[in-house]
């Protein structure tokens, strides 16, 4: 099931306790739902908590049946309300004009107890709101078809506390959020605690998994660095030893000398360790260094003698 899916039915557990609830949520749904005009009222939802929902909303909030209802075990389906009858009883219920040259907007006034701004936000959602999963971004959005209704609302949701962006798409109004804190904040206000905890829950496995490739790559990094130092100090080695210098330097530049061929694989710390006495990695980073100025005065003496051989 997506993620949207799962947020609306969570939100669909939620009574409508109050009839004042009712209808706020049903406004939401109307204006942001598929069509909303003087003539009918259309949704088109596939969530199978939302169908169960409508029905009882609708009646709770108008005492009104729909003309039509999806098929049980429909996939997407439609409700409709083309009945002038339910139609003047839900625009009169907001106070709307049902004259089709009016654009519809917020009536406010419907909405000023913060338990119908709640019902209201939440049946926006539920008819034009989706929201990505977690793991894969972070995106909620609401859309309306209704130009008025998609400018209104960043104002609404301001007055409850979010700050929305807004956009606009093929011809619909979007106000969206881009923030995890922000969708998880405005999740558990419309009633769906649960998915904001996934959200959360989301975005801490997103930030371990970061870190730990983070880290691997940054091992991956050292250990590179680590096999390429080796390499040149194993040659730097080679080559005092075919020039016959290597037998001569001092005990502690030959002891760093064996070490490094006994342990290739080892950085300059654990070769410290082995160190007798152990030293510190800048102690026998400091050897190292030796080494390899020494062997680079040891292949240019070694270069002049060929040099000088072949002028001869």
């Amino acid at each position: 099931m997506a993620f949207s899916t799962e947020v609306k039915q969570e939100l669909c557990r939620r009574p409508a306790e109050r009839r004042c609830c009712a209808q706020a949520e049903a406004y939401g749904v109307l204006l942001f739902c598929s069509a909303f005009h003087p003539r009918q009222a259309r949704i088109v939802t596939e969530c199978p908590g939302l169908k169960e929902r409508l029905p009882a909303l609708f009646w709770k909030g108008f005492r009104i049946s729909f003309d039509q209802v999806p098929e049980p075990g429909e996939g997407k389906g439609a409700f409709l309300l083309e009945g002038p009858a339910k139609l003047k009883t839900v625009f009169d219920a907001f106070g709307l004009e049902r004259d089709g040259a009016v654009s519809l907007h917020i009536n406010l006034a419907r909405l000023e107890d913060e338990h119908c701004r709640t019902a209201f936000l939440r049946g926006a959602f539920l008819a034009g709101g989706s929201v990505t999963d977690p793991m894969k971004g972070y995106h909620l959005e609401l859309a309306t078809s209704h130009y008025h209704v998609g400018r209104e609302l960043p104002a609404l949701l301001r007055e409850a506390g979010f700050e929305p962006k807004e956009t606009q798409r093929k011809g619909n109004r979007v106000v969206y959020f881009k923030h995890s804190d922000h969708i998880e904040d405005f999740l558990t206000f419309l009633g769906a605690p649960v998915a904001a905890m996934g959200v959360m829950a989301a975005k801490i496995e997103r930030d371990l998994r970061g870190s730990v490739n983070r880290q691997v790559n940054c091992d991956s990094a050292n250990l590179d660095k680590t096999v390429a130092a080796a390499r040149e100090q194993l040659a730097a080695i080679n080559r005092l030893e075919e020039s016959g210098r290597l037998e001569a330097l001092p005990d502690k530049l030959k002891e760093a000398a064996r070490l490094r061929r006994e342990n290739p694989e080892l950085n300059l710390t654990q070769l410290g360790v082995l160190c007798d006495p152990a030293v510190s990695k800048s102690a026998l980073n400091h050897r190292m260094r030796k080494l390899l100025e020494l062997a680079a005065g040891s292949a240019e003496q070694t270069a002049a003698r060929e040099l000088g051989a072949e002028r001869g």
